[in-house]
């Protein structure tokens, strides 16, 4: 039996979502006079608000504005990893490592699947022990640049789910032959939530705890850490 633990990462790893952030890092250390766009990047984030853009739509405008058209995969691997021993410095839950290390010890596949980036979830899920990181994915030019442009979907809400069905096939784990646990604090993992065999609702927000409480999910509250 394939043992897979499956944890999102924004707010269920992390105390806050790390795309703005990881803006605001990327435009600090390549372009600085690309923060002055970061109320225009707000505006953006109102047409969200507005749903008059979605959350793809979000992320590929903000992308273009604080990091640009197109770059070099070395320098966006050079960025990332900045980015990402930030993340682990300062802005990851130690119960949420206490239980990584948990699921690890009782032998699972650590799988993070979040609708970041790939490009910088990748170096994240690396530092925290994944085995196997399911993202959102860039496209590449005829260069190999990173473009502002998602490939395919969002990894995000019914499409997580679907892109970790497309994992487990690729990685010739049947269904039946797999027990798994899914970790999320948002509503929007539901699907992946019920497709688990055991779901945990992590520093949820109302909606998700009110479905957890229905669904009999175990609920964790990871933000309140415990003093060293």
């Amino acid at each position: 039996m394939n043992r897979l633990a499956i944890y999102d990462m924004d707010k269920t790893i992390t105390r806050a979502p790390t795309w703005t952030a990881f803006l605001v890092h990327a435009a600090r250390a390549r372009a600085p006079w690309r923060l002055g766009l970061l109320p225009v990047a707000g505006l953006a984030g109102l047409l969200y608000v507005l749903k008059l853009v979605d959350r793809a739509g979000l992320k590929q405008i903000t992308h273009r504005m604080m990091v640009g058209k197109a770059l070099d995969e070395r320098e966006i691997g050079i960025v990332a990893d900045a980015y990402a021993d930030a993340v682990m410095a300062s802005n990851v839950l130690q119960p949420a490592l206490d239980r990584i290390a948990a699921d690890r010890a009782e032998g699972y596949r650590l799988v993070l699947a979040t609708a970041s980036h790939g490009y910088y979830a990748a170096a994240i899920g690396a530092r925290l022990g994944f085995d196997d990181v399911i993202a959102t994915r860039a496209r590449r030019d005829g260069q190999g640049r990173v473009l502002s442009q998602i490939d395919g979907l969002n990894c995000y809400g019914p499409e997580k789910l679907r892109m970790v069905e497309r994992w487990l096939e690729g990685a010739g784990i049947a269904r039946p032959d797999a027990s798994i646990r899914a970790y999320s604090d948002h509503v929007s993992d539901a699907p992946l939530l019920e497709w688990a065999d055991q779901a945990f609702a992590v520093n949820a927000h109302a909606p998700l705890v009110a479905l957890a409480r229905s669904r009999g999910w175990t609920i964790f509250d990871w933000r309140q850490e415990p003093k060293r």
